[in-house]
């Protein structure tokens, strides 16, 4: 495990973070974020049969990045944020492609969501997510898992409760070890991802952690249009 100002932060499955890292770097743009985690993944042992997955939207332009300096393959994996009725921001959850749900109970309890509330927010965003995957991805099938390693990336964690969906879900369809890469997040993310994840890669953890957009000079949306250019540029199959 290793943790420095603004040196990168490995943590493995289990392990408990170190005294607090503090950062000031900001990213250029998302591409620009990409290369720098490439960089502190290249090489790592474990991961030479990885595919990349990118969480959309953001995530695919550093995914992107990760997958060209790794000559990996690289799809997306859609997750979709349980928001409270009325509160659409405060997260009670997460889904993922695979049909894998997470719940925050302590958030469900304390917004007093009853079963029925929760399976109708469930329904709607199943639909969403299900809608917005073949919108990005059309006929192109899913990159089988089963036996590799995954990579999982997005542009940053808040709360982190839409990456422990895609963990969970990338674990059942069968994949063997499951790295988790973002340039930005909040040491208390972390903490609670790295029991989840067998490797969490992230090179600035500030404090206080403000919002993922802080810390881009650039963190303008990434349109549907550019998924699909990216996942068309595909470096390997």
């Amino acid at each position: 495990m290793h943790s420095s100002g603004g040196g990168d932060l490995l943590l493995r499955r289990g392990a408990r973070l170190p005294a607090l890292t503090r950062g000031s770097s900001i990213y250029e743009d998302r591409a620009a974020a990409g290369r720098q985690l490439a960089e502190l993944l290249a090489g790592r042992v474990g991961y030479a049969d990885a595919i990349v997955l990118g969480l959309p939207r953001g995530g695919v332009p550093v995914a992107h990045e990760v997958a060209r300096r790794l000559g990996a393959p690289l799809d997306i994996f859609v997750v979709r944020k349980l928001g409270v009725p009325g509160q659409e921001e405060l997260a009670m959850g997460a889904i993922a492609s695979g049909g894998v749900r997470v719940i925050n109970p302590e958030v469900v309890e304390m917004a007093g969501i009853g079963p029925a509330e929760l399976e109708a927010v469930a329904g709607r965003e199943q639909a969403v997510l299900e809608r917005h995957e073949h919108e990005l991805r059309g006929e192109r099938a899913a990159l089988r898992l089963e036996s590799r390693s995954a990579i999982l990336v997005d542009d940053g964690l808040a709360t982190g409760a839409t990456m422990r969906a895609a963990i969970e879900a990338v674990r059942r369809s069968g994949a063997q070890r499951v790295l988790v890469a973002v340039p930005v997040a909040p040491l208390q993310s972390c903490d609670a991802l790295a029991a989840e994840a067998d490797e969490l890669l992230c090179p600035l953890t500030p404090e206080p952690f403000i919002a993922v957009g802080a810390w881009y000079r650039d963190f303008a949306p990434v349109t549907d249009d550019e998924v699909r250019a990216l996942l068309a540029g595909d470096v390997l199959r």
